[in-house]
């Protein structure tokens, strides 16, 4: 198996007739999926996702690809193939498209639907080719034929891109339920044919390659959804993914069994539950749905509410219940479902959001002591069945944490792909398929853009880190006022401490040895302000250290008369 190595350099040139695969997301992460194929010095990108931040990321808001290397490559985009509506494979494309606006969405009928409401927030009207499993459809040089898939969101797609170099398939993210409630089962026949046709590359989901077995179907979570139903007294209140389309689904037809009305809380549920029921994807019975403003004239036993923030963010809707932040107030004998998996690094959020609900008196209902949620993603049994049908000639593991790749690429080789055709590769990794073989080529600029409120771009990784640092230890500051000339003190030093644990009242030790520090400064010549704002920040950090073991942020201000 061919892995990065850390000091690959920059590819080559692509020889003709070879294709050239960068992933700029998706690979040793859950979510940010991007990948670049370029053949015939023509671009095309299948998805441009989100990740969402971490508690080591203090106020970032998402994680976007980095467009770096194919910045000055816009015009040679074909268009952008966007495998299903889910943020981690959608998110980014808004971001995208304002650096070029006419790049082509190609996607099928629910997942365009969703990125142009997100588009229309950012007042971009996009050009968009939309498609259905079976169709194929010409981008330039790529040859694209679109597979029904099953995943956690309606209307899911893999794409076979058909080119000189040989044929890849991308199955974006996929399981095999063999019972789902659309009926729309992944296309193993077309699998099948393209398997005999010769698959040069595949691409496949890795998020669940660690887990044995196959993913139980979707429906088995309606048994368990109406025995909370039935023992419930009060409201129930349901987080879920705002794109979930066929949880909610389930949802809806427990409450209307059980004689309840529902209301959708938060901007994006409400926005996305609208276009699924308009699309004919969620079936509503007449005055089921209601506005949430008219739920206080219901009683508590005839009430749903549907919201987001089923992985503890901050500011979604179930966070802010937890905090008593919301106008919906969470009372004893409320009941809470959160329908959802746990995404990695999201675990302390989420249990920190259970305990808050706990508190108030609610019951919560999650996966760890009920079967409220089933996996969009294939299990080990189902990748090794895929892998039997597909035969493909070189595999390469996309959408997943290492481990998961790792994982995946043992399947594969079980399967029969040799070892050496099987690339575990990473984040900015090019691979080149060139006469039928994979390789590793060299390697992109990927890193991590970052958008905080309006900025994108503009936090960077020492920006991080001093968030961290005043977050965790606080800052103090010293304001010195210095003879411009002679460098001696004319005012101060005058200390301020925030969020350090140390009292304004305890800095006097530590005063006298600033003014010997740049008493003696000043009579070795010293007057430049940056040095002395320097020996200013060793003094005071030293003192700190020895005094409180604490490392706080030391901002020194010198100003000169």
């Amino acid at each position: 198996m061919s892995h990065p190595h850390p000091e690959l350099g920059p590819p080559p040139k692509l020889p003709k007739g070879g294709l050239r695969v960068t992933p700029l997301g998706g690979l040793g992460e859950i979510g940010r999926n991007m990948t670049v194929f370029e053949f015939d010095g023509r671009l095309l990108i299948v998805d441009c996702g989100v990740l969402f931040p971490e508690e080591e990321q203090p106020g970032i808001d998402l994680i976007l690809p980095d467009f770096t290397s194919i910045r000055d490559r816009l015009d040679d985009i074909e268009g952008i193939v966007l495998t299903h509506g889910h943020e981690d494979h959608i998110g980014a494309v808004p971001y995208l498209l304002r650096e070029k606006p006419d790049i082509p969405l190609i996607g099928s009928k629910l997942t365009l639907a969703l990125i142009e409401a997100k588009l229309q927030e950012h007042r971009i009207r996009p050009y968009t080719l939309e498609v259905k499993e079976g169709e194929r459809e010409n981008l330039g040089p790529f040859d694209c034929e679109f597979i029904a898939v099953n995943h956690s969101i309606p209307d899911a797609l893999a794409v076979a891109i058909r080119t000189g170099a040989g044929l890849v398939v991308a199955t974006g993210d996929f399981k095999m339920d063999q019972l789902p409630l659309d009926k729309r089962l992944t296309d193993l026949h077309a699998f099948a044919r393209l398997s005999e046709e010769g698959i040069d590359l595949l691409l496949s989901d890795s998020t669940n390659a660690e887990v044995p077995g196959f993913v139980p179907p979707e429906r088995e979570i309606s048994n368990v959804l109406r025995t909370v139903f039935a023992n419930a007294h009060n409201r129930i209140i349901v987080a879920s993914f705002a794109s979930h389309v066929h949880r909610i689904q389930q949802i809806l037809d427990a409450a209307h069994e059980y004689g309840r009305r529902v209301a959708f809380v938060g901007r994006s549920m409400v926005r996305n539950m609208g276009i699924a029921r308009d699309l004919g994807y969620l079936k509503v019975p007449a005055g089921l749905v209601v506005d949430v403003k008219t739920l206080d004239d219901l009683p508590a036993h005839e009430v749903v509410l549907v919201c987001t923030g089923s992985q503890g963010e901050p500011m979604a809707a179930l966070s802010r219940m937890a905090n008593r932040d919301h106008q919906i107030r969470i009372v004893p004998g409320d009941t809470v479902i959160l329908a959802s998996s746990l995404i990695p690094g999201n675990e302390n959020a989420v249990y920190r959001v259970i305990n808050g609900l706990t508190r108030w008196g609610a019951n919560v209902v999650h996966k760890g002591n009920a079967k409220v949620h089933v996996s969009g993603h294939a299990s080990a049994g189902e990748l090794l069945y895929f892998y039997n049908i597909c035969k493909p000639r070189n595999l390469m593991p996309v959408h997943g944490e290492w481990r998961h790749l790792r994982a995946n690429a043992e399947l594969g080789a079980m399967t029969g792909v040799p070892k050496d055709r099987i690339v575990i590769a990473e984040d900015g990794v090019v691979v080149d398929l060139i006469d039928g073989k994979a390789r590793i080529s060299g390697k992109v600029q990927a890193g991590y853009v970052y958008v905080d409120g309006l900025s994108v771009g503009d936090v960077t990784e020492a920006s991080l880190k001093d968030r961290r640092i005043l977050g965790d230890e606080g800052i103090v500051s010293v304001y010195v006022v210095v003879d411009s000339t002679t460098g001696k003190v004319v005012s101060g030093p005058n200390i301020q401490a925030r969020g350090s644990g140390i009292e304004d009242s305890s800095f006097g030790p530590v005063i006298a040895k600033i003014e010997e520090a740049i008493a003696r400064a000043a009579a070795d010549g010293v007057a430049e302000p940056h040095q002395i704002q320097q020996l200013i920040r060793r003094t005071m950090g030293k003192w700190v250290s020895d005094s409180y073991r604490r490392r706080p942020m030391i901002l020194p201000v010198v100003v000169e008369v």
